[in-house]
């Protein structure tokens, strides 16, 4: 039965009022042993069992000073709030029923009585914590539809909070959370930073009150430890460090608990009465359970918020993606005297690895570079160091030159931590002359086949700090000219990089052996036939193991 008028509930016996059965079991005792006994509220108005108690019935009758009176205690018979008694007529009309009057021997009675009021409490009690395991019951139900409609952050605190307030019958409340990282997830180490992010009852003044509620935030973070905190007075408790602004806001009991989610605190809960309130363990269970379930909702709806951000990122990335993709030549062109071809396969959406074979000064330029890092910011340095590279490469054949003045931009938009390696070439078809530069790059690798058939190998030399380190920096400018079927290979350092399950490196032995073995099984295999070979050396070597990072391979053989 839900309580009569505006009475707090837990403050009459009424409240409880069900049946009358222990009004009847008083009167039936009456009727066997010819003594008054009574059932009255806490105003001390009797309850009969043919009354209505929800409407106020009962009579005014004064209790005798020689009665014995047996208080009804919700929350303990010590200091738990008393919301009626038991009554027994007055002493003299029980000595009948005394065992020992000489020893002062309890009457049965009077043990009757201690029963009765015994037996009250505890149907109180269990109604009392039945009412707030329905109410818990609804709020969970409330807060649980907000998982599956998946609302706003502020939303669901502000649903969460108003149900917490209403069903522990409370006047004020706040939700305070931990402070986000850049993933969305809740800040544990700053605890001392917590941001309301709902309220209800409460003044702007005492939202924007400086000083924490306790000296040392001691009550957050004991709430944030799993802690339920109980407090009936706030005016006296010692932990109160605010005592003026609480005073000032009307505040007096307390009740607060930690927003935990798979053990992960977010936030706390606190609610407020304006008047004396003890709390029994069924509303501290309630308002732990309140904060669990909005702590779930909270962080449903901050991942459902993570993942459309996710889906948007991943939007941009395709997009991204895409772009450099169209950045990497989608046909070679086609060279007198020199066959060209080239793979490029990058680790992530967006890579740091890149290469470009194009027209320049009637010759053709061949480019092979590795930023460092990978992801989104090495592909806006690789994008710019390639664009950088091609323009100064259109204004000089001093391939010195153009590295240097690449280098130099580089280092100016770039910091210390940003840097690129690179090898670029430019080939002339009329006298098969390859010149080229190295800036830190891996040294390419060229191909002869000796008079026996068998394949040998030599580095390309070439000598060049990293672009993007240090501005001045020289590079020097190399020549060689290609005889007929001689072949060249420059690649990035994510060839050597490719592991198998033991943790084995496939290295520039590997690379020069597959480059070889494709040789010897296709003398004449093209330089397409050479790329495919390399890369399926490449898979067999590493097998299903993840690749680690992107992996460029151009390969030029003269004709």
């Amino acid at each position: 039965m839900s309580p009569s008028g505006n009475r707090t509930t837990g403050g009459s016996l009424r409240d409880y009022w069900t049946d009358g059965s222990v009004a009847m079991l008083c009167a039936a005792i009456s009727e066997l042993t010819g003594v008054t006994v009574q059932l009255r509220d806490e105003r001390g108005i009797v309850l009969d069992p043919d009354q209505d108690a929800e409407f106020f019935g009962g009579r005014i009758e004064p209790i005798e000073s020689n009665a014995m009176v047996f208080p009804i205690r919700l929350g303990g018979q010590e200091g738990g709030t008393t919301i009626g008694s038991v009554v027994i007529g007055c002493r003299d009309s029980v000595k009948s029923l005394i065992a020992d009057p000489n020893d002062g021997s309890c009457s049965l009675i009077e043990r009757m009585g201690e029963l009765i009021a015994t037996m009250a409490i505890q149907m109180c009690t269990d109604v009392s914590e039945l009412r707030v395991r329905v109410k818990e019951i609804e709020v969970l139900y409330r807060l649980n539809a907000l998982l599956v409609a998946g609302g706003r952050v502020d939303e669901t605190l502000e649903l969460a909070l108003d149900a917490a307030i209403d069903a522990l019958d409370l006047d004020a409340g706040a939700i305070m959370l931990l402070p986000e990282d850049s993933e969305g997830l809740a800040r544990m180490d700053l605890e001392d930073e917590l941001e309301r992010s709902a309220s209800i009852g409460l003044s702007e003044s005492w939202l924007n009150c400086p000083l924490p509620l306790s000296d040392g935030r001691a009550i957050d973070k004991a709430s944030l430890d799993g802690e339920v905190i109980a407090i009936e007075n706030l005016h006296t408790d010692e932990r109160i460090l605010a005592r003026d602004q609480v005073i000032e806001e009307g505040l007096k009991s307390f009740l607060g608990a930690g927003m935990v989610f798979d053990g992960r605190p977010i936030g706390v809960i606190r609610v407020y009465a304006r008047s004396d309130r003890s709390f029994t363990g069924a509303e501290r269970r309630l308002i732990r359970s309140i904060g669990q379930s909005a702590a779930m909702a909270v962080e449903q709806a901050r991942l459902i918020k993570m993942k459309a951000r996710e889906r948007r990122t991943q939007r941009s990335l395709k997009i991204a993606a895409t772009v450099q993709k169209r950045m990497m030549p989608d046909r070679l062109p086609e060279v007198p005297n020199l066959d060209i071809a080239a793979r490029f396969s990058p680790s992530f959406q967006i890579a740091g690895d890149f290469y470009d074979v194009f027209e320049v000064r009637n010759k053709i330029g061949i480019m092979v570079g590795d930023v460092v890092g990978k992801g989104i910011v090495a592909g806006l340095l690789m994008s710019a160091v390639r664009a950088t590279l091609r323009a100064y490469a259109e204004l000089s054949d001093d391939l010195s030159r153009v590295m240097a003045r690449t280098n130099e931009a580089v280092c100016r938009d770039t910091t210390v931590a940003e840097f690129a390696t690179i090898w670029y070439g430019v080939f002339d078809p009329e006298t098969n002359e390859l010149c080229y530069v190295t800036a830190g790059h891996e040294p390419s690798i060229i191909l002869t086949q000796g008079q026996d058939g068998k394949w040998t190998h030599q580095w390309l030399k070439g000598e060049g700090l990293v672009a993007g380190v240090q501005v001045g920096e020289e590079y020097v400018m190399e020549r060689i000219t290609l005889a007929k079927d001689q072949v060249i290979v420059a690649y990035t350092d994510g060839m050597m990089d490719a592991v198998d399950f033991e943790g084995q490196r496939w290295g520039r032995d590997r690379l020069i052996q597959a480059a070889i073995d494709s040789l010897d099984e296709n003398p004449d295999g093209d330089a397409d036939w050479i790329v495919e070979r390399i890369f399926w050396h490449l898979r067999q070597f590493r097998g299903l193991q993840a690749q680690a990072d992107d992996e460029t391979v151009v390969v030029m053989r003269s004709k």
